[in-house]
């Protein structure tokens, strides 16, 4: 049988439903984790560090590692779970499977509270519905970075057929004690009402729709909505492997129901996690859609305004400087980061950035896990209008009276048939434009992909697609006059007219 060629991205690796993802390729893919686990002093790629300060600060460290694993609504998650479990069981590794859908956040929680070696995610998050994924989180409750995902590649390509079939039956893995299945609900529910004030929540008397897109959600969110003292309508709560035929994401269209409740009920608000619950979209009370770029400013200043909470800011190069506004108005620093929920959530490990988060509905906060968590960012906006006690565009009035009107966009266009990638590239890095809708550039930012900063704080950022020949374009301007200019710079710049 030929050795699968799995590849893990940003966020784990994803495949077709019965093509490249199936049972054989999942038994490789957990032998794998599991032999990384054992040989790196059974927490992972350097986890001696973390062994050793965590016997030095009196925690009482697990005698055997064990591996948390969740799994999302799409089809045959639950088997391919049951598969995992009874792979790395069978590496003398304790099996900790949810006993129903979990979000990736409650995973990464779970990870950390107990002390795991890691943990695995079965999703292929806002993936269409024929695709399901592996996402690896290794025991920092976070994503894994490059140097563990290009481990497991490795390992993967080496087992033998033979250390792939090893497994233990579930049931017999069970009764053994090597397999538990627990419930996860409870712990993660104390975490976030140790992060967030449910009272202010209550006090409000907030009306909010929630929506959890037929995903992982679906017993989280509504819920953890009404536990704060919300009133809620769930939506999209039965579970639907096709999820309606839309990719199960939290973009403005896929949620026009959502728009539709908030509207029809004269709701406070809206509430929406993508299917594995690790990014969210917010509705405000006229129906608008609130971007992710203003969820962080906004959040940002609740936090510090109404929490009183202090610390640095984390995002990724391609998100607003909305939030850097704020964060200077209150005396924070700032640092940017690659494109990535992983280059975010290093810095969030450190315990000295108050919130961390990108223009693509990640987000996490001080005392959480360094993952994006949809529902975290979906209670923290309910906190925010309690507190607040106005709509949210009210809320940004104000602020973007003192801070400015930040515009934004992005977009994801093909290269042309006779425009490849690398000619591209080499033409931004040798010949860069210098002047973009009428304005001299100041600054070309590197970090990733390419960030054409003007004088005046607008910017133009293109990012080239490492999968297919798509560039995605971003923007940030303060008139919607400069921001169709910057746009049609990028589309020039990608057809080779600039």
């Amino acid at each position: 049988m030929a050795t699968p060629n799995i590849k893990f991205g940003t966020s784990g690796w994803r495949a077709v439903i019965a093509e490249e993802f199936n049972f054989n390729s999942l038994r490789r893919v957990s032998h794998a984790v599991a032999e990384h686990v054992k040989e790196n002093k059974e927490y992972g790629f350097k986890g001696e560090e973390y062994l050793l300060n965590l016997k030095r600060n009196g925690v009482q460290v697990p005698k055997t590692p064990h591996v948390i694993i969740g799994y999302d609504t799409r089809y045959l998650s639950e088997d391919f779970a049951k598969t995992v479990a009874e792979a790395i069981a069978a590496e003398s590794i304790t099996a900790v499977i949810s006993d129903s859908e979990t979000p990736t956040p409650v995973v990464a929680w779970e990870v950390m509270r107990t002390y795991a070696a890691g943990g695995v995610m079965l999703t292929a998050s806002h993936n269409p519905a024929q695709y399901s994924g592996f996402k690896w989180t290794p025991y920092w409750g976070g994503p894994a970075i490059s140097e563990i995902t290009n481990n497991l590649e490795a390992r993967v390509q080496a087992l033998t057929n033979a250390e792939v079939d090893k497994h233990i039956p579930f049931e017999h893995g069970v009764a053994a004690g090597i397999i538990r299945v627990e419930d996860f609900h409870g712990n993660y529910r104390k975490q976030l009402a140790s992060l967030l004030d449910f009272s202010a929540i209550k006090k409000a008397g907030l009306k909010i729709a929630a929506d959890s897109v037929n995903g992982a959600a679906r017993s989280y969110l509504r819920p953890l909505l009404e536990t704060a003292g919300a009133q809620v309508l769930g939506l999209r709560e039965e579970r639907d492997v096709l999820f309606g035929g839309h990719s199960p994401d939290t973009d403005e269209e896929n949620l026009s129901g959502l728009k539709t409740a908030v509207l029809k009920n004269k709701l406070n608000l809206g509430l929406a996690c993508d299917g594995d619950a690790d990014r969210y979209g917010i509705i405000d009370s006229d129906g608008t859609f609130i971007s992710p770029n203003q969820v962080l400013a906004l959040t940002l200043e609740h936090l510090v305004k109404n929490r009183g909470l202090k610390g640095k800011v984390a995002r990724s190069v391609m998100t607003s400087h909305f939030a850097d506004a704020i964060a200077k108005h209150h005396g924070l620093e700032v640092r940017e980061t690659a494109v990535g929920f992983k280059n975010i959530g290093n810095l969030l490990r450190t315990g000295q950035y108050l919130i961390g988060g990108e223009e693509s509905a990640g987000l996490s906060i001080m005392n959480h896990v360094p993952e994006k968590d949809g529902i975290l960012a979906c209670l923290l906006v309910a906190e925010m209008v309690a507190y607040e006690r106005k709509p949210i565009k009210k809320i940004l009035d104000t602020l973007n009276k003192r801070f400015g009107n930040f515009i934004t966009s992005r977009v994801n266009l093909r290269l042309d048939r006779d425009i490849n990638m690398e000619s591209l590239v080499e033409r931004l890095t040798l010949n860069p434009p210098l002047n973009l809708g009428g304005a001299s550039v100041w600054r070309i930012d590197h970090t990733d992909g390419f960030k054409f900063i003007m004088k005046d704080g607008s910017w133009l950022g293109l990012r080239p697609s490492g999968t297919e020949p798509v560039v995605r374009v971003y923007t940030e301007a303060f008139s919607d006059k400069q921001a169709a200019a910057l746009n049609e710079a990028g589309r020039k710049i990608i057809s080779g007219k600039l």
